[in-house]
């Protein structure tokens, strides 16, 4: 876990950011390989150090099947704003604030798919991290997102780091050199780039 005077003032923005339901929704946005999950288990962790309950949300569990992408020949853009469930995410995050017990769904990496009610937050957590490429993302349906956040932190990451990041995990996960170019380049830095071309305010902007 890092410990930084960013990463302390961080924490404490959290901690005081205030609650107006069951549970505090902080927001953590970012392109794709901006280091949002690595630094949203960081602050959950240091959070749950402090005493506090927290739990880490990733918008990762609504991807929509392949079988769906693959029907609506979208399987190549995965990852693009139009291959999420948003009309059962924008669902979700009210009923994270309110009920005392909610399941979530996961995204299993490996087997590349969504794994319906995976965790259960209960009624013991009091703030949530959730985070996603676009949860401060000015496009229909995605903009709904932007009140329900009791506190908003975006990633801002060079697009030639992404780029370059983007490029080692798919070396990572098997592909050869251009394979892993052409998957960098032709889908998840489009998706970079439509997220920094239509931005909502953040109350927390991280410059890497």
């Amino acid at each position: 876990m890092r410990h930084d005077s960013l990463h302390d003032g961080l924490i404490e923005q959290i901690s005081a950011a205030p609650k107006t339901g069951r549970r505090k929704l902080i927001a953590l946005a970012g392109a794709p390989a901006s280091g949002k999950s690595t630094l949203a288990e960081d602050l959950a962790q240091a959070l749950r150090s402090r005493g506090e309950r927290c739990e880490v949300v990733p918008m990762d569990g609504f991807h929509l099947d392949n079988r769906v992408l693959t029907a609506k020949g979208l399987l190549p853009r995965k990852g693009a704003p139009e291959t999420f469930d948003v009309g059962g995410f924008l669902a979700l995050v009210p009923r994270l604030r309110h009920e005392a017990e909610i399941y979530i769904p996961i995204f299993e990496r490996a087997r590349d798919i969504a794994i319906a009610g995976a965790v259960l937050i209960d009624e013991s957590c009091d703030t949530l991290i959730l985070e996603g490429n676009y949860l401060l993302f000015d496009q229909p349906r995605w903009r709904d997102l932007a009140p329900l956040w009791d506190l908003s932190i975006r990633l801002d990451v060079p697009e030639e780091t992404l780029r370059d990041r983007l490029i080692q995990r798919w070396l990572d996960h098997g592909l050869t050199p251009e394979d892993a170019k052409t998957r960098a380049e032709g889908n998840d830095l489009r998706n970079a780039q439509a997220i920094a071309a239509h931005p909502l305010p953040a109350d927390v902007t991280l410059r890497s």
